[in-house]
């Protein structure tokens, strides 16, 4: 009799421990992101006088949230829109918006096939490209002060002894520079971009909020000179598959395919400001 009911307790606590697993590997985590417009011109080698930085916000704040499961995961701007399963932000319709930056794009992550898609809206269609962790998806398009092809950014990664915990996760610092030479004013400059990004290994997932910032394990936090990006706060629920995964419709695009698309909208907008009116044009980045 007591064999039997150690036996029960014992099956009781086992069936405890794994559902208290599995409730752990898909959830909520809430990301909030500020921008400051001043110190992004002034980082880019841009004067600005005092009149200028007067009259410019101080900062922008824009609310993000990862969705994920045991197999999948989607990062997305948080809308009025609920998720399937009541919470908020994630697998909303309407303009699609995610990233890092305000970028407009959403990011799709599939663990099992260590596959990332970046899903955006342009000209009124919904596009995938695939993309990769540690790379930028974004064609580099900038041009030299003489109107030939820049050189592409040279990028180092120095890892640090310094750790600290985020929503209770240790968390280890990764400092990724960056050097691109650019075309500003009709001066061709070296501008040198600096971030520190916090990842942990503890969450089992890849991820970061800019895919070109990533290095290993789960990003939750990216330190910058104008855009920082930090993790708030972290919920364990069940997630509906259908959040995390596609969109039913979209169209598949290549890295080349975006930047024949980008270069013809350049075109268009240098040739609506060489015919005396001038006109708009906004590039989805």
């Amino acid at each position: 009799m007591r064999k039997s009911i150690a036996a029960i307790l014992g099956l009781l606590l086992f069936t405890v421990q794994v559902n208290a697993q599995q409730k752990k590997q898909s959830g909520a985590i809430a990301f909030q992101s500020t921008f400051n417009p001043a110190a992004m011109a002034v980082g880019n080698g841009i004067k600005l006088s005092e009149e200028m930085l007067a009259r410019m916000p101080q900062r922008s704040t824009t609310d993000f949230e990862l969705l994920f499961n045991a197999t999948n995961a989607s990062y997305t701007r948080v809308e009025e829109s609920e998720d399937s399963n009541g919470g908020g932000g994630g697998g909303g319709g309407g303009m699609r918006f995610g990233g890092f930056g305000g970028a407009s794009r959403d990011l799709y992550f599939d663990f099992l096939d260590h596959k990332l898609t970046e899903v955006f809206d342009m000209n009124d269609s919904t596009f995938f490209l695939q993309s990769k962790l540690g790379e930028s998806s974004m064609p580099f398009m900038r041009m030299a002060a003489n109107g030939s092809p820049a050189e592409a950014p040279v990028k180092t990664i120095t890892k640090s002894d310094e750790t600290k915990k985020i929503l209770g996760f240790n968390c280890n610092k990764v400092v990724v520079k960056t050097v691109t030479k650019r075309n500003i004013q009709n001066e061709e400059r070296e501008i040198i971009d600096e971030s520190s990004i916090w990842y942990t290994k503890e969450l089992g997932f890849d991820f970061s909020p800019n895919p070109a910032l990533w290095t290993e394990g789960a990003v939750l936090a990216i330190e910058g000179k104008a855009t920082n990006v930090v993790a708030k706060s972290i919920e364990y629920r069940n997630v509906n598959s259908k959040d995390v995964n596609l969109p039913k419709k979209g169209v598949q695009i290549t890295t080349e395919q975006y930047r024949a698309k980008l270069e013809q909208r350049m075109k268009q907008g240098r040739g609506n400001r060489s015919g005396g009116r001038m006109r708009t044009i906004t590039i989805e980045q």
